[in-house]
């Protein structure tokens, strides 16, 4: 079986371990119901507590509570990229995410996220906060809380558009014909969505050109929506444009991050491939 879904709840005088639980209803071997729970596939509500992941398989149930389970043998199986953390600032971190690796978790586990990964790498363990979130198939920096005030704070800087975000994409076509330097600025979703970027460089043997993004607003896949209206789609994008086939992937990069810490209270800068950030 490859996929398999649960949702029950515990009857009384039917509590024991979880994994015991589990392994009678979905009709597998213990190991790989410990192996899906420490990759986050399982999930239980008690009565004092909301829904939580549970990895521990000795956990012993008790009547009333809500467990579900969310089995995808193919998902389980995947070994994921690895994130690097590159800078440590105590209330954050600033991690290079790789291409194929989720921003956060699915029902189904969350093994092949940075989120889960962040969570392991630290010692003593910390608690984890997504600030902003980057496609799966693209790469680049991201920032990670590790308290509520600063999740607070950091997404605050976000919501206002005070964290500047600057990308690197690869797009098909010679987009240096329609200028250096360009704005788009078509609506998306019915929203205005304004994209500026700058042309690197031009490639005609493979057609395509470097550019270097900055966007002025956060709308939904706003860089690939907008250079694929435009014409020039990204490379190695799976959803939007034609003829942008690749087969390294696709070419969007989170490559620099800027804005005033705001806990050291001075602007800091993150830039992709660099082992220090700069503070001013």
């Amino acid at each position: 079986m490859n996929r398999i879904v649960i949702k029950a709840v515990v009857e009384a005088g039917k509590t024991g371990s979880i994994s015991d639980f589990l392994a009678a209803r979905a009709g597998l071997p213990k190991a790989r119901i410990k192996d899906a729970m420490q990759k986050g596939a399982v999930w239980l509500r008690g009565w004092k507590s909301g829904l939580r992941r549970l990895r521990r398989a000795s956990t012993v149930l008790q009547a009333g509570d809500s467990v579900e389970f969310y089995y995808d043998a193919a998902l389980l199986a995947r070994v994921p990229p690895q994130a690097v953390c590159l800078h440590d600032l105590r209330a954050y971190s600033v991690w290079h995410k790789p291409a194929g690796l989720l921003a956060q978790g699915t029902k189904y586990g969350d093994h092949c996220s940075l989120l889960r990964q962040a969570e392991v790498f630290f010692r003593p363990v910390r608690l984890v906060f997504l600030v902003h979130r980057l496609d799966r198939e693209a790469a680049g920096l991201m920032l990670i809380a590790h308290t509520r005030t600063a999740a607070a704070r950091l997404s605050r800087l976000l919501q206002e558009n005070r964290i500047s975000k600057v990308y690197q994409v690869v797009v098909a076509g010679n987009l240096a014909v329609a200028g250096l330097e360009g704005r788009i600025d078509l609506p998306l979703d019915g929203k205005t969505a304004l994209t500026g970027y700058k042309v690197l460089g031009y490639d005609p043997q493979a057609s395509t050109t470097a550019v270097e993004v900055r966007l002025k607003t956060g709308r939904f896949h706003q860089i690939r929506r907008h250079f694929a209206m435009l014409g020039y789609p990204v490379m190695g994008d799976p959803r939007y444009g034609t003829g942008n086939k690749n087969k390294e992937g696709m070419k969007l990069a989170a490559i620099g991050l800027s804005f005033i810490c705001p806990f050291q209270k001075r602007a800091v800068f993150f830039r992709s491939g660099q082992d220090d950030s700069r503070q001013e």
